[in-house]
């Protein structure tokens, strides 16, 4: 279903062996231009919204901010998605300065970004942080686990152990590779390239995944998400197909099976989150540029 230009056309196919899906749920949107922050402060202001297994806090911070957490249960993630944003970093028992235009990986246990200069911050954790899951409006939606979607089960821990580890998200596009992927123990985040303009309608992607949710989240520009369930023979089930129109910044969670594709309407910038990671790009020679830090499974 995708273009053959497109790097994922050959993509090896899921093994996946799950009972087809008999019942199907909505997207969740995340407008978070649309409501007020659900945590407020004198030096921030963070919205949240959540998935099965991760949720997003976005964050529009001032100087001197600190962002903490006292007893995080897993490894989470940084994004500085602005070239003027710096923060210091504690985790771990080491200090590090994150420089804007990055991604970082920050290990369990107590950690703290003091914002050195205004700017956006985003973090992704999983849903084990009980505390952040009842700050995303909607939690309820999850009150009964989603279909189609398994426990989540961590990635395998680095050789040299947890620490802070950040990457500069100045990569140079490649022929082959499709955007500009990382990963850790807990997720993967896809940087997609910029789109320049409107996307061409003569060569969109649409798709579907088995068995995990996929995370849009739009930093700038405005994207249309085109979302269509399948039909069962069972009518009750079918879903009406959405054509959502989301600006930045905004968070959209797409649920399996459902056929997806998204289509920038003006420049602009997405990311796509993955929780855990994805084992088909985590096979392909050169997709996710620090998997000499994390190791695949074994499986792979």
């Amino acid at each position: 279903m995708y273009d053959r230009s497109d790097p994922r056309a050959d993509l090896a196919p899921s093994q996946t062996t799950r009972p087809a899906p008999s019942r199907f749920v909505p997207a969740e949107y995340g407008l978070f231009y649309e409501v007020p922050p659900q945590e407020s402060g004198a030096d921030a202001r963070s919205w949240y919204t959540r998935g099965q297994n991760f949720l997003t806090v976005y964050t529009e911070a001032e100087a001197g901010a600190v962002l903490s957490r006292a007893a995080q249960p897993d490894e989470y993630v940084l994004l500085l998605p602005d070239a003027g944003t710096s923060v210091q970093v504690e985790a771990g028992g080491e200090q590090q300065t994150v420089a804007g235009h990055s991604i970082a990986f920050i290990p369990p246990g107590e950690s703290r970004i003091t914002l050195q200069s205004s700017g956006r911050v985003v973090r992704l954790f999983t849903t084990r942080s009980a505390d952040l899951v009842a700050l995303c409006p909607n939690a309820g939606s999850y009150a009964e686990a989603r279909p189609n979607i398994p426990p989540l089960e961590n990635w395998p821990t680095p050789p040299d152990g947890f620490r802070i580890r950040a990457y500069s998200l100045d990569v140079p596009k490649q022929a082959g590779r499709f955007g500009r992927i990382w990963r850790c123990t807990t997720f993967m985040v896809n940087v997609l390239e910029p789109a320049p303009g409107p996307r061409d309608i003569s060569k969109l992607s649409p798709h579907h995944h088995d068995d995990f949710e996929q995370g849009s989240l739009v930093l700038n520009g405005s994207y249309t998400h085109h979302i269509r369930w399948p039909w069962t023979t069972d009518m009750n089930a079918w879903r009406e197909d959405e054509h959502r129109l989301c600006k930045a910044p905004s968070l959209t969670v797409i649920p399996p099976p459902a056929i997806h594709t998204s289509r920038a309407e003006e420049a602009g910038q997405m990311i796509d989150i993955f929780c855990p990671p994805r084992h088909d790009f985590s096979a392909k020679p050169g997709w996710v540029l620090n998997e000499v830090d994390y190791p695949a499974p074994t499986a792979i």
